[in-house]
């Protein structure tokens, strides 16, 4: 079995600066967008930072594009390997085909092929493997032993947490006065980024992290003080169905405020809420925030609050509201 720990090192604040620097040829600032709307129905202030607006349509392309720019030229040319259910393999597969190498990745059979078509568009390859963590780990083994190519692992790496806490930089510059900000969790790559940057630009704002009920080993993990992990949950939010590890539970166990989940059916409502009120294209992990919101209206009402928009590489062949 590979050990799934590439580095027990933890990132610093400086790691999120030098990272900032380093991607921004590579990657969007992306907007800030506002819903009257949806201010009235939670009673706070929202304000959607829209990952899905990145060129490899979601926000894992930050830390992809920080591993990969940051190796050396002899690590580089043999190339990058990762195991992913997507946005990780797709966005490591856009860096690498920037930088100009191989990448290889490890995908469930089960994810969805639009993500597998980006994977492909951006030039990576794909070993397919069983929708489960153990599947992907050990598939992920012999990719490795026969390539040498460099590990950059989807969330359970400094230079990946790094790279993802460029985004809460940037959002804390574009927007004054957040009061909390809320994402979604699986492994926690995004969560860990969100807590390293704020925990030193902006202490006062509370983190919260929305997990969907189905894979909620992150919520348990959190209440029982140590991680708790589920080896192949299944929900709709196909991104959010991994577990934790021992570099993003060191900053969920230290800087999260509260672990909120959500059923899928309000997660499937509330993807249809901001697909029709913020008109834009957002995959189901990325609604479970708004989902938490509006199960918990009354720890966010009158609050300025920040949502990390995540991704929006969905198959728009299979939506979740549509019929089989």
């Amino acid at each position: 079995m590979l050990d799934d720990t590439p580095s027990t090192d933890i990132p610093t604040f400086d790691d999120v600066l030098a990272a900032h620097e380093r991607i921004k040829p590579h990657i969007n600032r992306t907007p800030v967008l506002r819903s009257d709307y949806l201010d009235r129905l939670t009673g706070a202030e929202l304000f959607f930072k829209c990952e899905n607006f990145q060129e490899a349509g979601a926000f894992k392309v930050r830390g992809a594009c920080n591993a990969v720019f940051g190796l050396s030229d002899d690590m580089a040319k043999i190339g990058v390997a990762t195991h992913s259910s997507g946005n990780h393999a797709l966005s490591l597969s856009y860096a690498a085909g920037r930088r100009g190498i191989p990448c290889t990745v490890v995908m469930p059979h089960s994810a969805p092929q639009a993500k597998k078509d980006q994977v492909r568009y951006y030039g990576g390859e794909i070993v397919e493997c069983e929708p489960s963590t153990s599947s992907r780990e050990a598939t992920f083994a012999e990719v490795v032993a026969k390539s040498g190519a460099e590990f950059v692992h989807p969330y359970n790496d400094p230079r990946v947490i790094a790279g993802q806490g460029t985004c809460s930089l940037e959002f804390n510059e574009q927007v004054e006065d957040l009061e909390m900000m809320v994402a979604p969790i699986g492994g926690g790559g995004m969560i860990s980024g969100t807590c390293l940057t704020l925990s030193n630009r902006a202490p006062h704002i509370k983190i919260i992290a929305a997990e969907p009920k189905n894979a909620d080993d992150a919520y348990r993990s959190f209440k029982a003080g140590h991680i708790i992990a589920d080896d192949a949950p299944q929900t709709i939010a196909d991104g959010l169905k991994v577990p934790l590890k021992e570099n993003t539970w060191h900053f969920v166990s230290n800087f999260v405020t509260d672990i909120m989940t959500a059923t899928e059916e309000e997660i499937i409502d509330a993807m249809k809420l901001t697909w029709k009120r913020l008109r834009i294209v957002m995959e189901p992990s990325c609604a479970v925030p708004l989902a938490v919101i509006l199960k918990n209206k009354d720890a966010f009402a009158g609050k300025r609050v920040g949502v990390i928009v995540t991704g929006g590489n969905v198959d728009l062949d299979k939506l979740p509201w549509l019929s089989n």
